[in-house]
């Protein structure tokens, strides 16, 4: 049985699956550490999660650059979107904050 993917910052992946629940767009410069952007902010761990779990789909840019991923969420994605976001909501304050300092 395969390792299941873990997701090593919670409060990261939040805050991307909200701004992709917003209609904006990832992009995938390259496969480093932090190779991925969201509306300019730097994407350092969300994305593996949400590739492997099959949350976003690659499209085609064609006003895009050469050799650049353009990825949005996917049916599956808005609907885990809409739950996570909502249950992450949810959480008490205090309980957030200790979650985006630990991971």
């Amino acid at each position: 049985m395969p390792d299941p993917t873990l997701i090593p910052n919670r409060g990261e992946f939040v805050d991307a699956l909200r701004a992709l629940r917003r209609g904006h767009v990832l992009v995938r410069a390259c496969e480093s550490w932090g190779g991925c952007s969201i509306d300019g902010g730097i994407v350092q761990s969300a994305f593996r999660p949400l590739q492997e779990y099959a949350l976003i789909d690659e499209f085609d840019n064609p006003n895009g650059f050469e050799h650049i991923q353009y990825f949005r969420l996917n049916d599956r994605g808005r609907d885990f979107a809409e739950r996570a976001c909502q249950a992450w909501d949810r959480r008490p304050l205090i309980e957030r904050l200790a979650t985006r300092f630990l991971g």
